[in-house]
């Protein structure tokens, strides 16, 4: 049975990649050091609370398991505050993942699948989005995970380490059964935003920007259901188990909705009432961001589950009802 550790376990994507890891027989350890991870996410997994920047706490780890590969879920993820602390972005997003492609080496473990996103590209040229599309990141949060791409990448050619890395759109929804979800503090993606004021736990919903070339003058998004991003993961751990080169994929569903389509979908499915405050635009927001995800169709052989944006909502909604009120 393989062994995978999983770093940023605990958290919204990572938890529920060790669910479907543990599901496919394998075992899991996770490492989290809890900042923003919950540890009654990680389920059955073995949990190990530390930091990637504990060079000895990772030796350990690697000491006392055979790693197959590692899938790095441990990266800070808020556009704004990697713009107002970029120390603690590359500290954190970089020099930490440093430590554990380093200690990964020093123990034979030449697998690791990262957890990369969108913001690598920028300012989109064109849309929908490729692999190829221009990297031009516009914070150091992207600059951040493109940096560890091309690390990676430096990292393959000179020791041999292996790597898909995956470029998330914007993972939403939760766990069909009800049991993971999105629990992020502060909250700001945009699908639980909108269900909060659903609760009545925020007044309402800003909208930033109506005058956008778009079919409602809204932001268009590419949303991707948090199963299927993590379906993605698992045959991407199993091409490069098998000895697939190195690589990265988009992941989205290759279609995109609206802000506006968007608090409709939440308005169907909980059957209340959306307040909306009207906002001008925010700096270096794209009118679309939709990724092109048929390299991932073609090579990995994945197919999204759960495309619809009322699925993603439902499960979404099914969680906070679930575990939130």
């Amino acid at each position: 049975m393989k062994k995978i550790l999983v770093t940023g376990g605990a958290g919204y994507i990572g938890s529920h990649m060790v669910d479907m890891l543990l599901k496919n027989g394998y075992q899991v350890v996770v490492l989290d050091d809890l900042s923003t991870g919950h540890k009654d996410a990680v389920l059955d997994a073995e949990l190990v609370v530390a930091n990637l920047a504990d060079k000895i706490v990772l030796e350990e780890i690697f000491k006392k398991y055979k790693f197959a590969a590692v899938m790095h879920f441990a990266g800070f993820i808020q556009v704004g505050e990697s713009v107002q602390n970029p120390a603690r972005y590359y500290q954190n997003n970089l020099s930490a993942s440093l430590n554990l492609l380093d200690v990964m080496l020093k123990y034979g473990v030449k697998n690791f699948i990262f957890s990369s996103t969108a913001a690598v590209y920028g300012e989109p040229q064109y849309t929908p989005i490729d692999t190829e599309h221009p990297k031009n990141p516009l914070n150091p949060y992207g600059n951040s995970k493109w940096m560890l791409e091309q690390i990676l990448a430096d990292y393959d050619r000179a020791y041999g380490l292996k790597s898909i890395c995956l470029r998330y759109f914007n993972a939403a929804g939760a766990d069909p059964d009800g049991r993971l979800g999105e629990r992020h503090n502060p909250e700001t993606h945009l699908i639980p935003l909108i269900l909060q004021v659903a609760l009545g736990q925020r007044k309402t919903i800003g909208i930033y920007g109506y005058d956008y070339p778009t079919k409602d003058g809204t932001c268009i998004r590419d949303y991707i259901h948090i199963v299927d991003l993590c379906q993605s993961h698992l045959l991407a751990l199993q091409v490069l188990s098998n000895g697939a080169a190195s690589n990265a994929y988009n992941l989205g569903n290759g279609q995109g909705y609206s802000v506006l389509e968007v608090i409709e979908a939440v308005k169907e499915v909980t059957g209340r009432p959306i307040a909306i405050e009207k906002s001008s635009r925010r700096a270096g927001d794209p009118a679309v961001l939709v990724a092109d995800a048929m390299r991932a169709q073609r090579e990995l052989g994945w197919r999204p589950q759960f495309p619809e944006l009322k699925t993603i909502v439902e499960h979404a909604w099914r969680f906070i009802q679930h575990n939130m009120l």
